[in-house]
């Protein structure tokens, strides 16, 4: 049944835009179609203030307007802006309302430009709020906590003047030789569509509202599709996938974003099958448009269009294969500047263009920016921003904290006491520019904290004492310690100095083993750390030997990571381990209070990882396991996904399953359980209820499939029942082979415990 109470109002904006399309030029609506500029240097500071660029009023005069301004307040090593030249936080919205006045004056129509910023994992912007990146939040399994962090920089950026934030959500980790894994919620289809659904939701309000109000932005899903499964996880390379795979693997976070609304999706640059993505009509179009009912707009990725050239030979019929397959908006081409000569040279593209430039107006209908009073043009109170980048920055360290897998419980947790002696060393240990990620802006000092320091903000006030040692620490050096705490692992830190692509990647020499550009073959710690490893463990050892009984430290290794690495050096040498994926500039904080005790890791893996570097790609949900293929290698898998613990356990009591509600209802019994560690936790214990099937019954050989799970937190003693559905089209195939036997493997994980029963529509035990 219509919802006739929208009706009118949906009615009166398609005829605005009916009319506003019929009103421009050619020329206009081209430039409502373009987004070349590099937003930084639309404007330069100027003494105390800001001014636009002569490059700016150029592209503007030539347009007639501005379609979109991607990058304004960027500020990173590529852009080049950091505190002596880039937009300071406070003057954001001022420099917004001087953008947004300058198009809508040279606009006959008084058109807005649309402020896009970049938000993979927080804003790019001095002073933006950063988030653990995104293979952080797959860890923390909570899709309600990601969401409201989402809200909270959603709506920064609107009160700076943003108007769409461009967000990593639909890659797949499918190979960890890609540099770009950190980008990844996870290697689970189903996992990464609960977090770009939550994604969306907290950015952009239930149904668009927060972004109608003027309270949130809204999203560019990026990358649109199949970009994880680049062959030999090589950045940008084709995808091998057949149209099932794509679908049910790659497809599936990309609907789950549009069902909730999203305004925007970025076509990746790979391709699939040898057409790009950006120019498959089938994708963008057949897909998107006509099988999903996607009423946003298409983007492309940086100078993605351009690349087309090298394929076709010419500008214009790039242009004009990407305008037909269902692009909107480019970004940093010349090719799609070309797109009025392409439409004198064939006249059909003159309905794809008309088609294009409604779809950017609806989008900007959506935000006020069709001659209304634009808004977020006007700065908010200084208290009412400081209050929401607190907020911000509060959830970030929350995600933090949640999203730190412990591997190996050992001693832990330590608690804090009087005249205990910590030792921190490693790479990373001070280092806190290790747990920021890719895209991220220059911090100032006070910004994000090291784990070294971040242990001696903690401890030093209750008698302990920390001694950051550098190097490999020799046995004197750790004699009469209790805890020994290596940073180990790589970063995706970039610096000023070094080469970039055309499209901000890194071209060169970096001290950077991960993010966009930075693909790796070999999967072991980057600089022999496993190496560095071994040898604090014969120092530590040799403490022990030495002196004070015969007592030794114990060696805790804290694990920094954009990527799986073979952790298998790792876990053969120290007692305890913790991995932390890029937790962000709170990070270091929510590392400190795992370690002591104060808070409880409850981070799960959303990737496996690989027992060795020739096994890769090794996936949970692979059709046939990679176990026991390699004669050299027989296990694939270190550990794989849902894998970690915590202080206290949830262990699987029972459970039951019955077809309600056309699905099934599986509700599972758990006890909550103390666990040890060099102090008792009193704490609550916490764990990932999931509950997996393997279908059977068509042709296809069907994978593994998570098709629920949720979080659940009860006291060491205590009960509780977890109850999960699982919709019917999840739980059963939908197209039997004929005389096919339709049943499921359905299987109950609650942390390391497993039970697994066959059922048949019904929801009757089969067997």
């Amino acid at each position: 049944m219509p919802d006739t109470t929208r009706a009118p109002a949906h009615d009166a904006t398609e005829a605005r835009l009916d009319a506003l399309v019929a009103g421009l030029t050619l020329r206009e609506k081209v430039g409502q179609l373009n987004q070349r500029l590099l937003g930084w240097q639309a404007v330069e500071r100027v003494g105390g203030g800001y001014r636009l660029t002569d490059t700016f009023h150029a592209e503007v005069e030539r347009w007639g307007g501005l379609g979109a301004l991607y990058g304004l307040f960027r500020a990173d090593a590529w852009s080049g802006r950091d505190w002596e030249t880039g937009v300071l936080p406070q003057d954001r919205a001022e420099v917004a309302v001087l953008v947004a006045d300058a198009v809508r004056a040279a606009s006959s129509h008084g058109i807005g430009a649309l402020v896009v910023e970049e938000a993979p994992h927080g804003h790019q912007a001095l002073g933006g709020p950063l988030l653990p990146t995104n293979l952080a939040v797959g860890s923390a399994w909570d899709p309600d906590l990601f969401a409201e962090a989402a809200e909270a920089v959603s709506a920064l950026l609107r009160a700076d003047g943003v108007h769409l934030a461009l967000v990593s959500a639909l890659d797949l980790l499918r190979d960890p030789r890609w540099g770009r894994s950190e980008e990844c919620f996870s290697e689970d289809p189903d996992l990464s569509a609960a977090l770009a659904a939550a994604l969306v939701e907290g950015m952009q309000g239930t149904d668009r509202a927060r972004v109608r109000a003027g309270e949130g932005v809204g999203v560019v899903l990026k990358h649109l599709a199949g970009q994880g499964e680049g062959v030999g996880g090589r950045n940008g390379h084709s995808a091998s996938l057949g149209p099932r795979d794509l679908a049910a693997l790659h497809l599936r976070a990309a609907r789950a974003g549009v069902d909730a609304g999203a305004l925007g999706l970025m076509a990746a640059y790979n391709d699939i099958d040898g057409i790009p993505c950006l120019a498959n009509a089938g994708l963008l179009t057949g897909t998107l448009r006509d099988d999903w009912g996607f009423d946003g707009l298409v983007m492309a990725d940086g100078k993605a269009v351009d690349r087309l050239v090298e394929i076709l030979g010419e500008p214009r019929a790039a242009a004009a294969a990407a305008l037909s397959a269902g692009v909107d908006l480019s970004l940093w081409d010349e090719s799609y500047t070309r797109l009025e000569e392409a439409a004198d040279d064939d006249p059909a593209l003159h309905g794809a263009i008309d088609a294009a430039c409604r779809r950017v107006l609806r989008v900007k209908a959506e935000l006020g920016l069709l001659g209304d009073a634009v808004d977020g043009g006007r700065p908010a109170a200084a208290r009412d921003r400081v209050d929401l980048a607190d907020r911000a920055l509060g959830l970030s360290e929350a995600l933090a904290e949640r999203s730190a897998v412990l591997l190996r419980r050992g001693p832990l947790p330590w608690a804090p006491r009087e005249g205990a002696r910590w030792v921190v060393a490693g790479p990373h240990a001070d280092l806190a520019t290790s747990l920021l990620g890719d895209y991220v802006p220059p911090l100032r000092p006070d910004e994000a904290v090291s784990v070294a320091q971040a242990l001696e903000d903690r401890l030093v006030p209750d008698g302990a004492d920390v001694a950051l040692v550098p190097g490999v620490p020799a046995a004197d050096d750790l004699r009469g310690a209790d805890v020994v705490v290596a940073v180990v692992g790589g970063t995706s830190h970039r610096e000023p100095d070094e080469q970039f692509a055309d499209n901000g990647a890194s071209a060169g020499a970096t001290a950077a083993d991960c993010g966009e550009g930075v693909d790796r073959a070999d999967l072991r710690l980057p600089a022999g750390q496993d190496g560095f490893l071994r040898r604090l463990r014969g120092e530590v050892d040799a403490a022990g030997h030495a002196g004070d009984g015969g007592r030794r430290p114990w060696l805790v290794a804290v694990v920094v990571a954009g990527r799986p690495y073979d952790l298998s050096g790792v876990l053969a040498t120290a007692d305890a381990v913790l991995l932390a994926w890029y937790p962000g500039p709170r990070g270091g904080r929510a590392l400190a209070r795992l370690l002591v005790g104060d808070a409880q890791p409850v981070g799960r893996l959303p990737v496996t990882l690989p027992a060795g570097p020739g096994v890769v790609p090794a996936r949970w949900n692979e059709r046939m396991t990679p176990d026991g293929v390699y004669r050299d290698a027989p296990t694939a898998a270190l550990a794989t996904v849902g894998a970690g613990s915590g202080y206290a356990d949830v262990g699987l009591l029972g459970w039951r399953v019955a077809a309600r509600h056309g699905g099934l209802v599986v509700e599972v019994d758990v006890l909550g359980r103390a666990a040890g560690g060099a102090v008792a936790w009193t704490g609550p214990a916490e764990e990932v209820v999931r509950v997996v099937v393997r279908r059977r019954g068509s042709l296809e050989w069907t994978r593994l499939e998570l098709a629920a799970f949720a979080r659940v937190r009860v006291r060491p003693g205590e009960r509780a029942t977890v109850v999960l559905t699982v919709p019917r089209d999840r739980a059963f195939v939908a197209e039997p082979a004929p005389l096919a036997l339709v049943e499921t493997d359905l299987t109950v994980v609650v942390g390391t415990r497993s039970e697994r029963r066959t059922v048949a529509p019904a929801a009757a035990p089969a067997r």
